[in-house]
């Protein structure tokens, strides 16, 4: 009886080790193949509806080029991404095109660049974080 009390624990155990690391592998595919709008982003002087009167930033992430591509607002822009884990790397945002469309453009670009983790909350937002702290917050609109 006790081999078979051990033998179901044993097995209990490695039952929901693999189930938790399939849902944190799986929960980064939620990442690819969506558009994502921006509602938060931290450290600015300015509110964030006077950053971005009348477009939101937007990004996506596409896993077979690993490129992001989005609208900080006013431009396009695309960027090359790795993730590892919960961590990412974004290089530097390239080509864009250059109207001027207020403060929103800068404090998006530079804060894209600080970035270097990410997670997905329990009401499907991404969270672009430093270390642990929130810095960007989107959520999902396609």
């Amino acid at each position: 009886m006790k081999k078979n009390y051990i033998l179901v624990s044993t097995l209990l155990f490695m039952v929901v080790i693999v189930s938790c690391t399939a849902t944190k592998n799986g929960s980064n595919n939620n990442l690819y193949n969506s558009i994502w709008e921006l509602e938060y982003i931290s450290g600015t002087r300015i509110a964030f509806d006077g950053l971005y009167p009348d477009k939101k930033p937007v990004i996506s992430f596409n896993k077979t080029t690993g490129k992001i591509t989005g609208n900080n607002s006013c431009n396009g822009y695309s960027a090359d991404f790795k993730i590892d884990g919960n961590s990412i790397t974004i290089g530097e945002p390239g080509p864009s095109t250059l109207m001027y469309c207020g403060d929103g453009e800068p404090q998006f670009l530079n804060m894209m660049k600080k970035i270097n983790a990410f997670s997905l909350d329990k009401e499907g937002r991404l969270n672009l974080l430093i270390g642990e702290i929130p810095m960007m917050r989107f959520k999902k609109i396609k």
